[in-house]
């Protein structure tokens, strides 16, 4: 059974930092795409950074400059580094793991999601 687990959100003010860990277990996750995405309540689930298996990276532009995706194959874990964080970051963070190969793109897993608050 696949599980994603997320780690390392928090209260932070404006300007700081924060990193997100996700470990995913339960497979093999080579040919997976990993990622982050957010929620605000009432609003829809938005893609914040992903890395694909072959290591190709995308950011939303409201981010890029500021956060930097790794992941590690080894471990299986994805990691979110964020930093000037603005009062606009604030939100439910979510990992998501899909498949990115044939084989295994009807795969789709989401962890539980961790709150990052930023204050003014």
């Amino acid at each position: 059974q696949v599980q994603v687990v997320e780690s390392g959100g928090g209260l932070v003010q404006a300007g700081g930092s924060l990193r997100l860990s996700c470990a995913a277990s339960g497979s093999v996750f080579s040919w997976y795409t990993m990622g982050w995405y957010r929620q605000v309540p009432g609003n829809q689930r938005e893609l914040v950074a992903a890395v694909t298996s072959g290591g190709i990276t995308n950011y939303a532009d409201s981010v890029k400059g500021r956060f930097t995706i790794s992941r590690d194959n080894a471990k299986n874990t994805v990691c979110l580094q964020m930093n000037s964080l603005k009062p606009e970051d604030t939100a439910v963070y979510y990992c998501n793991v899909k498949g990115d190969h044939i084989l295994t793109r009807k795969n789709d897993y989401w962890g539980q999601g961790t709150q990052v608050t930023v204050s003014s």
